[in-house]
């Protein structure tokens, strides 16, 4: 069967035709035939090699020279760049383990920046009401006014679950508080973290991992606040009847108490125990132009003071290391997330301009010209075999 064409069809399809190859030609010109555009970001860029965090067993990519990783008993631990979030070692970084009172590090960043220092509180009773037994308190006394930032060298230095339940009544409540520190988490990609208790005391289901606490105590450090609290080793806390007394540091890397040396450079952080958790640290230093953090949870063998030596150790390593492994990963788990791209246009709408697809496209990342072009030349072609179809069934009677 012959189809014929009326001479306003024929001008139609002529006109989407021609705005098909011309949408065509310079997409055709940028890109000739067998020409390989090579991988993003120009022909000589790699794709960054796979996270091993999630693997079992200790990870590191060592280069020729790279000093052997030392051999640890904890459970999990991490070594990581604060600079640049590289992740220079860790064993079992995603195990979900309890955190003990390394959770504070998660508490801080949550309620610091909401509670300005200078506050002062009259505590109530009610404030001090269900500290868990067996928990480590600085002394906060009920009726005694305190400033906020005594409260905080309490949490810093003494670990303090009593001023941490006052903190928590100014930030809105214990389960406000919990639920704020879970959304922190998940701000900062920390995505193993549960909180029951904002202490860190032990409860059914809360847990953290090293990956998780080396991202707090990395955030913590771009606090101010944060930052000075977690390095000091010394404070005066108020009497409960008036005058101060002196409290130390319970991070001995330090502080260098109880026959643990201090750690040159060391600048905080948090350190943790409880009888399920075990012994616990999050531990940054510093050492010329560089920082690093390291976490190691539940030393297996040592016994209490394993964990700061096996930071220690991993410190060491990680200062020798540096510039001669490639990280298994990244503390920068959130990235910005491409947009999509335009979505395809059905066919009944394909009366679109090639100006109309240019501007739909500057809306989304990664579309060259070349690929604008050649979408409106599909959807010129797509326009010509719908008009070709429309007048063969006219023709055709069906």
């Amino acid at each position: 069967m012959t189809i014929g064409f009326s001479s306003r069809a024929a001008a139609s399809a002529c006109v989407l035709c021609a705005a098909g190859v011309l949408a065509l030609g310079p997409a055709l010109y940028a890109a000739p035939a067998g020409a390989d555009p090579g991988p993003a970001g120009g022909p000589h860029a790699t794709a960054p090699r796979p996270t091993l965090l999630y693997r079992s067993g200790t990870q590191v990519r060592p280069r020729p020279g790279a000093p052997g990783v030392p051999a640890v008993s904890a459970l999990s631990w991490l070594v990581a760049d604060v600079g640049t979030g590289e992740v220079l070692a860790a064993s079992n970084a995603h195990r979900k383990l309890p955190p003990a009172s390394t959770l504070k590090t998660l508490f801080a960043l949550t309620v610091l920046p909401v509670l300005p220092g200078g506050i002062r509180h009259q505590v109530s009773e009610a404030e001090l009401t269900g500290i868990g037994a067996g928990s480590s308190l600085v002394g906060v006394a009920e009726g005694r006014s305190y400033r906020v930032s005594d409260l905080w060298h309490g949490v810093f230095l003494h670990s303090g679950n009593d001023a941490v339940r006052v903190l928590a009544a100014l930030n809105g409540g214990w389960r406000a508080t919990a639920a704020r520190m879970e959304a922190k988490a998940r701000s900062l990609g920390a995505l193993d973290t549960r909180v029951v208790s904002p202490d860190g005391y032990d409860a059914p289901g809360q847990v953290s991992s090293a990956y998780d606490l080396a991202v707090f105590g990395r955030a913590g450090l771009r606090n101010p606040d944060f930052a000075r609290y977690c390095a000091t080793a010394e404070a005066r806390f108020p009497g409960r009847h008036g005058g101060t007394y002196g409290i130390v540091n319970t991070n001995r890397l330090l502080s260098g108490t109880n026959g643990v040396a201090r750690y040159p450079g060391l600048i905080g952080i948090k350190n943790g125990y409880t009888s399920n958790a075990g012994n616990t640290l999050v531990a940054a230093a510093r050492r010329g132009d560089r920082t690093l953090v390291v976490t190691v949870l539940n030393p297996q063998a040592g016994g209490g003071f394993a964990v700061y030596e096996e930071a220690r150790e991993l410190l060491d390593w990680g200062f020798g290391a540096a510039g001669r492994v490639d990280p298994v990963g990244s503390l920068d788990a959130l990235r910005a997330r491409p947009r999509p791209g335009p979505e395809a246009t059905p066919v009944a709408a394909a009366a679109v301009t090639v100006s109309d697809t240019v501007a739909a496209a500057d809306d989304g990342p990664g579309w060259s010209e070349a690929a604008v072009v050649t979408g409106a030349a599909v959807l010129g072609g797509g326009s010509v075999a719908l008009v070709l179809w429309l007048l063969g069934r006219r023709r055709s009677g069906s």
